[in-house]
């Protein structure tokens, strides 16, 4: 992981993070403690007091929250450092947890359950406890995905070897909410695995938000980033359904996938945009329904924010920033559409079916008594209609200017204000261009314009088996015997004589093999050998891993002396 020391942007973003939820709990804490004093209470005095404390309580929570959500606003820390006039992504903080000691809970299991010598798997154990720390600072790229994916895979093999379904181990794991700051207590893996999946989610976002959205190549990566984010919090909520944490629960995790693939379609436009935009009809037709499909999604994100029950804890300036791209992005298409109208008309060598046809498809339905051919040859008609749309464009313009000023997080992000600005003063001036002396006969209202890409933004799935991932407790043995599940005997010493050649059994099965066709009479079976029972060490040489043919010919290199195995049942 990064160096948690390094006083980069992000990592002070992550340091006040984790103060906040330390103050977040101690302000709960107080809060749980006065509610129990107000209920066990009968003193009126005493009541009233208590009532006192809970409102200076409640308000210090607020403040507390309040300074979170400004956290998770602080998008500028994770944008990327060249200049550029985009409005700001955002980008998902990740959880903070406590420290976990695994040493004795996993030491007291390896000698009660396998029977081994505990102190030779320190070193894993340590391992284990190294690779949890750096994921709690992991580096802002490819590598840092990686290392949280291989603690997620490796938390796979510790739960089947370590925590058996009808007992809890005694580990307790503790995450703080993203949104508000609230720790959840567990003594269970799913919290633990849960929370990382979200982490490897949110180190998506800071990927893509990070990315050079100047080229070609920085917005194709911010693309990839965002559909990856929303595939792994979709596998997220499919697979772990009953967190208790607001911010993994199935309405947050839903509302951020809609949020990360708008993001998404948010960089296909731009990435179609960057060249520049050539004022030609066809490709302005395009850009229309690009921009306008970047509208909707946002328009829906907006909706979601502000459904219950995830309005309570969605950052508010999250909710109006969508809010604004929404409005935004609809005044550009209905500026491009205005382009199309007043700058080209149709000439004696333009393919007027292809117009037309192209055209039509912009509009569900055409304003009373016009028909879209008849736009495209009558000059007024198209002028009215351009500047009704161009009308359209500054009220969508002026909304989102509005809505950003009222928001105090929004309005301190200068990119933000000037993005908005430009456009608002590039639709005035087209607007100012047009001729005006027909303006009080014009009642045109601008159609509602069709949103449609031809760049299908969907979740990638995460690909785990990418990773690969060696168990570290290795040596305990194949995990489809040695496992928590499984119960098994104390390994017993059997002293093997070969009489006339042979042992008196057979071996079978992979590994470890099983004994097979024990002959009852034999000196093994009367020392307690059964049929059915795992080799795990032949003249204590470790053979867990062994196949039949490496154990017989460990037997076969011993040649007619007597030979120790250990067996379990």
């Amino acid at each position: 992981g990064c160096n948690p020391l390094a006083e980069t942007g992000r990592s002070k973003l992550q340091n006040q993070r984790a103060v906040l939820n330390q103050q977040i709990l101690r302000a709960v804490r107080m809060r749980a403690g006065a509610e129990n004093l107000l209920r066990a209470t009968t003193n009126n005095k005493v009541r009233e007091q208590v009532l006192l404390e809970l409102s200076f309580v409640n308000s210090d929570l607020q403040i507390l929250k309040e300074e979170l959500e400004g956290l998770n606003i602080s998008v500028e820390v994770y944008q990327n450092t060249e200049e550029t006039f985009s409005i700001p992504l955002v980008p998902l903080g990740l959880k903070e947890t406590k420290e976990v000691d695994f040493t004795l809970p996993l030491k007291d299991f390896i000698l009660e359950h396998y029977s081994e010598d505990s102190s030779e798997y320190e070193d894993e154990i340590a391992d284990l406890m190294d690779l949890r720390q750096a994921c709690r600072t992991p580096s802002r790229d490819e590598a840092g995905i990686e290392m949280l994916i291989s603690y997620f895979l490796q938390l796979g093999y510790v739960e089947n070897r370590f925590f058996p379904p009808t007992r809890h181990m005694g580990v307790l794991f503790t995450w703080y909410d993203s949104f508000t700051g609230v720790p959840v207590c567990q003594q269970n893996l799913l919290l633990e695995k849960a929370s990382i999946l979200f982490n490897i989610g949110a180190l998506y976002t800071q990927i893509g938000t990070r990315c050079n959205r100047q080229t070609q190549a920085g917005l194709e990566n911010a693309v990839d980033a965002f559909q990856r984010a929303a595939g792994v919090l979709s596998y997220l909520k499919e697979t772990f359904t009953h967190t208790p944490s607001y911010d993994m629960s199935p309405a947050m995790l839903n509302v951020l996938v809609k949020m990360m693939l708008a993001q998404a379609q948010e960089c296909v436009f731009e990435q179609i945009g960057l060249p520049g935009i050539r004022n030609e009809f066809f490709t302005l037709v395009k850009m229309t329904q690009e921009v306008a499909k970047v509208g909707e999604v946002y328009m829906l994100v907006n909706t979601a924010m502000n459904q219950e029950p995830v309005k309570e804890n969605i950052p508010y300036s999250w909710s109006k920033l969508a809010q604004i791209k929404s409005d935004h992005y609809k005044a550009l298409a209905h500026y491009f559409i205005a382009t199309i109208l007043c700058d080209h008309e149709l000439q004696s060598g333009d393919d007027e079916d292809q117009q037309e046809k192209a055209l039509s498809q912009l509009y569900d339905y055409m304003p009373e008594g016009l028909m879209v051919l008849t736009v495209l040859k009558d000059k007024v008609q198209r002028k009215q209609l351009g500047k009704a749309h161009l009308r359209k464009a500054i009220v969508y313009h002026e909304e989102a200017l509005r809505v950003c000023g009222l928001c105090k997080k929004l309005r301190n992000i200068d990119v933000l204000q000037e993005v908005l600005t430009a456009a608002h003063k590039r639709s005035l001036l087209k607007y100012a261009q047009q001729e005006t002396e027909d303006d009080f006969l014009s009642l045109i209202q601008a159609p509602d314009i069709l949103p449609k890409t031809e760049y299908k933004i969907e979740t990638i799935a995460p690909q785990f088996s990418k990773v690969k991932v060696k168990d570290f407790f290795h040596r305990l043995g194949p995990l489809t015997v040695f496992s928590a599940k499984q119960r098994w005997t104390a390994p017993r010493t059997i002293h093997i004589h070969h009489e006339e050649g042979e042992l008196g059994f057979g071996l079978k099965g992979g590994s470890p093999v099983q004994i097979y066709c024990l002959d009852p009479v034999c000196s093994a079976a009367s020392m307690g050998l059964k049929e059915g029972d795992y080799v795990v060490s032949v003249g204590g040489v470790d053979c867990k891993w062994l196949g039949v043919n490496e154990v017989l010919e460990k037997f076969r290199n011993v040649g007619e002396q007597p030979i120790e195995i250990e067996v379990i049942s």
